[in-house]
């Protein structure tokens, strides 16, 4: 489903990342762990398209994502998701808004379904019109990633999304979250520093350790 080949990462001349390597099927929940610097975020940020590499491919469903230079795959095609640490719900749009923001296409009915439905997925039905400023930071993340799972993405990455909540909401957010993207059948990568939550989400885990993927 996700295959990640031979990804190199400099930056002038610090080498990143030199020969990463990774293969997902459907479904699957991946945490990648690593320690600061090690080039966790950047490997995300190169299957998001968001960031280029000295070498290396990206094959999402069978369709190559990476293409050598300026014939890459924009981010925005690349049926992906994305979670971040900061939430990234914009502070002026309520939460009916927010999550529909890349659904604007839709007909208002199908729209207003949508997002009706993914408010009771993340059990947070009845709060479409509060702001993100009214909201605790676990129910902010949770609508970040019903925003993320909009679109129906075929990938979901998540970078490091726990890390600035207390631990007594963390622990079941990370539960919830997990059994949300299991409902969903949704294929997810967890950024994360933290080998107790990476253990508790995912089902498969990786160590960057010089420069490469080690898979635990």
């Amino acid at each position: 489903m996700l295959s990640v080949s031979n990804l190199s990462i400099t930056f002038d001349v610090n080498h990143v990342l030199d020969g990463f390597n990774l293969n997902l099927e459907s479904g699957d929940i991946f945490a990648l762990l690593g320690d600061s610097g090690s080039g966790k975020s950047s490997a995300l940020r190169f299957i998001a398209g968001l960031e280029k590499a000295k070498d290396g491919s990206v094959v999402l469903d069978g369709k190559d994502l990476s293409m050598s230079g300026v014939h890459s795959v924009r981010p925005e095609q690349r049926e992906i998701g994305m979670v971040f640490q900061d939430y990234a719900l914009f502070p002026h749009m309520n939460v009916f808004q927010n999550i529909s923001f890349g659904i604007d296409h839709l007909a208002k009915d199908e729209k207003s379904l949508k997002v009706t439905s993914l408010l009771e997925l993340i059990s947070l039905s009845g709060i479409e019109k509060k702001y993100p400023h009214q909201l605790s930071g676990g129910e902010q993340q949770r609508v970040s990633l019903a925003r993320a799972l909009a679109n129906s993405p075929k990938l979901l990455l998540l970078d490091e999304p726990f890390s600035s909540l207390d631990k007594s909401h963390r622990d079941e957010l990370i539960r919830d979250v997990r059994n949300i993207l299991k409902k969903k059948s949704v294929t997810s990568i967890l950024v994360t520093h933290d080998e107790k939550e990476a253990e508790v989400f995912a089902d498969k885990i990786g160590k960057i350790e010089k420069k490469q993927l080690l898979v635990v």
